[in-house]
């Protein structure tokens, strides 16, 4: 497999995706799916007792973390498991980037308040929003990442505001809210505006949530690259600030972001580095994959389409997905490639952030490559018992850390929605 891979051999052929509305990509998914499950014997659906207990097991592991996390370090950003306190920035020694995500707004609590909402804990979720409401302030003197606390906070006041209307219109919790969650996230959409103040209007990197970029206070603004997908990955929740509340610029911006990346687009082989000056539009880093730096780019293209209805994002995945099953595919890997020499890859080992790629093959319709990818994935798991963030075309372990992420776990799901077979992997195993 290894050897192949490097060599550049199996990769797939040209695989025209077209341009269909919503209803025809769903009816595609589903005949395909069917096709692929027809020949496959009937796999063994779990008993209601055996889904009663993961079910349950789901709810233990929510209730564990989110109990200790309020208990024990709220209302800082997130819990240190370990010691069993609040992790706030600048009282700890730096995780380096990965702390540009912690702003000082309790973002654990933020990040929970739709879940809670989908596990049924009504009343857990009217008091996380009153205290969201009392005590988050997102007026820090702090530098964040623009893409994180979009899509966790801004997404996360956001999906908040969604379901507490939802409630408040069944007449049974929230009578008393009154859209404050929606006005926090215009109040921080407006600080994040300042980030694409750049000649091409992709954003900085960061920004100071008290100060800007310009100010002597501010500590950022000097960057002169960003990734495919800090820059890329704004449009869902830009364009539902601007629905929600009628300020157009918000959607504006984040259009402007997605069409200059993608007429920076490489246009013999249509894909796009891993990262780009925001001022000049040059590639810095000339690989590409569907993995760390682009992953998120392609999945809010496609995903953007399904929530504003605008063909003009479903025309450029398409393009692209076209190249990536071209060049990038490699069945059943997904290998980084040269944008200007796409038939030469750019390495032999993957990240786990490519999880995600079988869940939006499942949206876009393309069942067959979703379920080899996400065999593939599983195969590892079994290996090495979890997904390592890097593994190489042989399955060895690159990078040993494990940061729990979701990816796999929602391609799983997608591939569950679409096929209706309850042990998918299951039916995967009785193919070989």
């Amino acid at each position: 497999m290894s050897g192949a891979a490097a060599g550049g051999e199996g990769r797939s052929g040209d695989r025209p995706a077209g341009r269909w509305s919503g209803w025809k990509l769903l009816a595609l998914g589903l005949l395909s799916a069917s096709s692929v499950l027809a020949a496959a014997p009937a796999a063994q659906a779990m008993s209601r007792e055996e889904k009663r207990h993961l079910g349950n097991q789901v709810q233990e592991m929510f209730d564990h973390a989110y109990s200790n996390y309020m208990e024990h370090a709220y209302p800082a950003d997130e819990l240190m498991p370990l010691t069993c306190r609040g992790r706030i920035r600048g009282q700890e020694p730096s995780r380096g980037d990965v702390d540009d995500a912690l702003g000082k707004f309790s973002l654990t609590l933020i990040d929970s308040l739709d879940t809670l909402v989908v596990l049924n804990k009504t009343k857990e979720f009217e008091d996380a929003v009153k205290k969201v409401i009392r005590d988050v302030n997102l007026d820090n003197d702090i530098v964040v990442s623009v893409f994180e606390t979009n899509i966790r906070v801004l997404g996360g006041l956001l999906g908040g505001h969604s379901v507490a209307i939802m409630l408040k219109e069944k007449g049974e919790v929230m009578q008393w809210y009154n859209g404050e969650l929606l006005h926090m996230a215009k109040q921080l959409g407006y600080k994040l505006l300042p980030a694409f103040n750049t000649t091409s209007g992709l954003p900085y990197p960061r920004i100071n949530l008290k100060f800007g970029l310009r100010s002597p206070e501010a500590r950022t603004g000097t960057e002169t690259e960003t990734c495919t997908a800090c820059a890329g990955t704004l449009i869902l929740e830009f364009a539902a600030l601007s629905r929600f509340t009628g300020a157009s610029i918000f959607e504006e911006y984040a259009r402007k972001a997605l069409d200059f990346l993608w007429e920076k687009r490489q246009r013999s082989s249509n894909l796009v580095g891993v990262t780009i000056n925001i001022h000049t539009g040059d590639w810095v880093r000339k690989d590409s994959g569907v993995g760390a730096g682009i992953d998120s780019y392609y999945e809010y293209l496609l995903k953007a389409y399904v929530l504003l209805g605008d063909d003009s994002f479903l025309e450029r995945f398409n393009t692209h997905y076209d190249a990536i099953m071209r060049y990038i595919s490699q069945p059943p890997l997904l290998l980084d490639v040269h944008i200007h020499k796409p038939m030469l890859n750019a390495r032999t080992w993957m990240d786990s952030l490519l999880a995600f790629f079988p869940g939006l093959q499942v949206l876009k319709g393309d069942i067959r490559p979703a379920i080899e990818t996400h065999e593939m994935l599983y195969q590892v798991i079994k290996k090495h018992n979890f997904l390592p963030e890097a593994f190489t075309t042989d399955f060895r372990v690159h990078w040993a850390q494990h940061p729990l992420r979701p990816e796999f776990a929602e391609s799983t799901y997608f591939l569950y929605k679409v096929s209706k077979v309850l042990q998918i992997q299951d039916m995967l195993d009785s193919r070989k």
